[in-house]
């Protein structure tokens, strides 16, 4: 082993070259991109502790919090894990797509500390306005909906987050723009051009939210007289489903990545990909009129547009990625001779890398249990069904808790050893992770939805059997709310796998030389077949069971429907 390659990498310039990946990386994105992400794990571990106090909740028959310090841990638990840990890893996302995959320096390296510095130092000043929130002073939940009214520090933190959100990722567009002045008529690869499509969607999300946050701090402290409801709640979602639409298009983005790194994909047309990625940029925030379905403010006809026409063509593009990114990596090891068959493809994938399991999990999950429900709950009548049920934190748990943080599970895996060049910890448990949290966190997300759609569970509810001060039961729903109470503590024990491995391969790895580094699957022999000539039939296949499925599930919410007209008659 070369001690003297171990210390020092870099060249003059102060790049390095991976091993793997073969990308030029350049200590100056280097070390921001470090920050962030381990910004985001202690965002992980914060939004963890307080899952389990909201699990332990609605799993009544422990209820261990009363209704006050349930909407405060369920507010943490949500600004923690739906808002911090995301939206740190995305920044780092940026500088790995941007910087790192073309070979550039970051860009005002000065503005990516200025940014993290504001985000952490305002991510702070949002807990603890939650933390010492006591009426009149509501607790903000993820949605703060006006005329409650919530601390005025928690006005001024998420206003500070935006703006420490924009600075940090303004590195990035820099880089962009230095690589397209360079080589105007060059294409940015695939990675690249996912990670600018998440920026525009994202700088799209956080100016709407500045429109929404700082006249409603004016209104918290005084300064304005009236806020209109209505116009809160629909400027809100402009910020609050658009960050969960830069979650979407950054985790497919990952996919891209991680299958091409840690299973030798190929992408099977990278013009029809691109095309996926910029239908999101026109149309996935149309998705988010979805939560005022059932708001009377707004019009049938604009509810009815966003929602049941122009959310298509962000359908559309989710379709392309769910053929494109199997078929890339069924094309890209059949090429290698790494499978034949109908699925040897799939069987020979290296299943005992965390990396690959973690991603390959995303990517099936996100699509039964987090697409699927997001179509439906997009139809105007369908989405009666579900609306302020506990089948909408379902939906998103299947989204978010599933497929975009196993997806950044992933992600960290392989960054622990490409970025900070250390190898795994327990590397029983590292293998064995992804699985676990996988599974439990699967279970529980059908145990919401279930409950939700079945029984009309409301969410953000601390008691999950009754309705105080009436008369109206949910016993029948204990069975399934004890097995989501048992599960989100497996998930969260899984998650809290995931920090030990992590953290302490940060902390004890062994330092790692590129010749100990991951597979490289670029050095393999390949056919001399063009990618349309190899079989995708196992692609094929699983796309057209998925559709089915689909189509499954939009008969039953129907025949559901149809009971709940029956009830209400």
């Amino acid at each position: 082993m070369n001690l003297a390659l171990l210390s020092n990498p870099y060249d003059e310039q102060g790049f390095r070259t991976c091993s793997v990946t073969g990308l030029n990386v350049h200590r100056s994105a280097e070390r921001p991109t470090k920050l962030f992400v381990l910004s985001a794990v202690l965002s992980m571990v914060l939004g963890g502790i307080a899952a389990l106090f909201v699990a332990l909740t609605r799993w009544e028959a422990v209820g261990v919090l009363s209704a006050p310090a349930f909407y405060k841990w369920l507010s943490i638990h949500a600004w923690s894990l739906l808002i911090f840990w995301m939206v740190f890893m995305e920044i780092g996302i940026l500088y790995v797509g941007g910087p790192m995959v073309l070979g550039r320096r970051l860009p005002v390296p000065h503005l990516a500390k200025a940014g993290w510095g504001l985000m952490v130092g305002s991510a702070g000043l949002i807990l603890y306005s939650i933390w010492i929130s006591t009426p009149p002073n509501y607790q903000p939940l993820l949605t703060s909906y006006a005329p409650l009214k919530s601390h005025p520090l928690f006005y001024v933190g998420a206003i500070l987050f935006i703006l420490g959100t924009i600075v940090a990722a303004l590195p990035f567009f820099v880089a962009i723009w230095q690589e397209k002045s360079t080589h105007p008529h060059k294409t940015l690869p695939l990675v690249t051009f996912g990670a600018f499509m998440t920026s525009i969607i994202a700088l799209e999300s956080l100016i709407g939210g500045l429109i929404t946050y700082v006249p409603t701090f004016f209104w918290r402290i005084g300064w304005v007289e009236h806020i209109d409801a209505a116009w809160y709640r629909q400027m809100y979602w402009t910020i609050g489903h658009g960050t969960q639409q830069i979650n979407l298009v950054a985790m497919i983005t990952i996919w891209y990545f991680m299958t091409y790194v840690a299973g030798g994909a190929e992408v099977v047309s990278e013009k029809v990909s691109r095309t996926a990625f910029i239908l999101y940029v026109f149309f996935i925030n149309m998705g988010a009129a979805h939560h005022l379905l059932s708001d009377p403010a707004v019009s049938s006809q604009w509810r009815m547009w966003n929602c049941s026409y122009a959310t298509y063509g962000a359908v559309l593009a989710s379709l392309i990625h769910a053929f494109a990114l199997p078929a890339g990596l069924e094309v890209g090891r059949r090429k290698k001779g790494l499978g034949d068959g109908w699925f040897g493809w799939l069987k020979s994938a290296p299943w005992s890398d965390p990396g690959f399991s973690a991603t390959a999990f995303s990517i099936i999950l996100f699509g039964f249990l987090g697409g699927t429900t997001g179509v439906l709950m997009g139809q105007m009548q369908l989405n009666t069904l579900r609306h302020n049920t506990l089948a909408v934190p379902g939906h998103f748990h299947g989204t978010v808790a599933v497929g975009t943080t196993l997806a950044f599970m992933g992600f960290l895996f392989y960054g622990i050893k490409l970025l900070f060049r250390r190898d795994w910890i327990a590397k029983g448990l590292a293998r064995a992770q992804p699985f676990f949290y996988a599974g439990a966190m699967s279970i529980a997300v059908m145990a919401m939805m279930s409950v939700g759609i079945v029984y009309g569970l409301p969410r953000r509810h601390p008691s999950t059997t009754s309705i105080p001060g009436t008369d109206f039961s949910f016993a029948a729903a204990s069975p399934l709310l004890a097995a989501m109470g048992i599960m989100a503590i497996l998930a969260i024990l899984a998650g809290a796998a995931f920090v030990i491995v992590a953290v302490g391969s940060l902390l004890f790895g062994e330092e790692l030389s590129p010749a100990d580094m991951l597979p490289n699957y670029s050095t393999l022999p390949e056919t001399d077949q063009p990618t349309h000539a190899i079989s995708m039939r196992g692609t094929a296949a699983l796309t057209g069971f998925f559709l089915l499925v689909l189509g499954a599930l939009y008969g039953l919410d129907w025949m559901w429907l149809a009971h709940l007209w029956e009830f209400g008659l």
